[in-house]
Parts: C-alpha cells; sequence; structure tokens
C-alpha cells in the first residue's frame, strides 16, 4: 500500500506541475528539452556508488527545485520558476514510475525499491 501512495503522490506533483507550467504559459519546447536534465546527475556514479547516490539524491529531491520555484516567485524572474518547475516535474515523473532516492550500495536501490 505504501508503494502505491508513492505513486500516486509522484503522479499528483507530476499533474500540479505541469498544470501550473501550462497555466503560466512557459515554453513547452524547454519543457521538453529539460525534462530529463536532472538525470545528468547519473555521472557522479562514474567516480562510484557514494558520490553518484549524493549527487543524484540531491538532483532529485523537492526540497530544492521547489525552492526554485519560490526563489523564481520572490525574484519575479519566469525562467527560474519555469526551470523549478520542469525540475518539479522530472521528480514528480520518476516517483509515479519507481525510482526513488538512491542509497550508496548500488544504483539500483532506492528509497521505494530495487528497480
Amino acid at each position: 500500500m505504501n508503494k502505491v501512495l508513492l505513486h500516486v503522490e509522484g503522479s499528483s506533483v507530476l499533474a500540479l506541475s505541469v498544470y501550473f507550467y501550462w497555466a503560466s504559459e512557459f515554453s513547452w519546447v524547454l519543457f521538453f528539452i529539460l525534462l530529463l536534465a536532472p538525470d545528468i546527475s547519473m555521472l557522479g556514479y562514474f567516480l562510484n556508488n557514494r558520490v553518484g547516490a549524493v549527487i543524484y539524491n540531491l538532483f532529485h529531491t523537492y526540497s530544492l527545485s521547489i525552492g526554485v520555484i519560490l526563489c523564481g516567485l520572490l525574484l519575479s524572474a519566469p525562467a527560474v520558476t519555469a526551470i523549478g518547475l520542469i525540475w518539479t516535474a522530472h521528480i514528480g515523473m520518476d516517483r509515479m514510475v519507481g525510482y526513488g532516492l538512491k542509497y550508496p550500495t548500488a544504483f539500483k536501490d532506492t528509497h521505494l525499491n530495487r528497480v
């Protein structure tokens, strides 16, 4: 049941991020170009599992992406807000399909399950 709730949560975050992106009339070209950009953080795994997990988790936590959205809103910087919404949508999409934050043991060990 908990796993289902986490997938529903991810779906909800993705849907809300896309809705607010649409409502703000941001560029869909930018959205699709940047949607997978946070996955570049996987390159940290070339160093080792521990560093890879830390870098990956840094780019896949809602705290930073929502912080970027808030900065964009507070500074009246639409591009920053758009990037934050895309980033949050990416994290929601990952959670929706079962990808979670990584444990330092292996890339496939996540807080949701073993991928």
